[in-house]
């Protein structure tokens, strides 16, 4: 018998311009824990987790910011789909046109960029 590969996880890295701040977002905001960090006091490269979503953050100069370029957009399986737009909603993330939606591919979502521009989608499969 063949043995394969199996992919099981992914943890995406987001680039920020202050893991601190970066860490503070995603604690305070959107309930995330602490997994890691490499620097307790001025960390270049942490990890937050929530249920089975774990999501690093890495330091990056601000300088890249100063020139637009596309972040990344990270699509997030969830359940209770309405309790979590409900809970987010409740701690002031969204813009003005965030909406909870169905949408033509067979989902229910909604998103918004944390403050280093990073896209975030929460969605489930209607």
């Amino acid at each position: 018998m063949e043995v394969r590969g199996y992919l099981h996880q992914i943890h995406p890295v987001l680039p920020v311009w202050d893991v601190l701040e970066a860490l503070d977002f995603y604690v305070n905001r959107l309930g995330f824990k602490i997994a890691f960090a490499d620097d307790a006091k001025n960390p270049k490269y942490a990890g937050v987790i929530k249920d089975a979503v774990e999501i690093h953050l890495q330091w990056h100069d601000a300088k890249q910011w100063e020139v637009e370029i596309d972040r990344p957009m990270l699509r997030i399986v969830t359940q209770n789909i309405e309790a979590l737009f409900q809970e987010y909603g409740e701690k002031d993330i969204f813009n003005p046109h965030t909406l909870l939606r169905e949408t033509a591919w067979g989902t229910k979502e909604f998103a918004f960029y944390d403050p280093f521009k990073n896209g975030l989608t929460f969605y489930r499969d209607v």
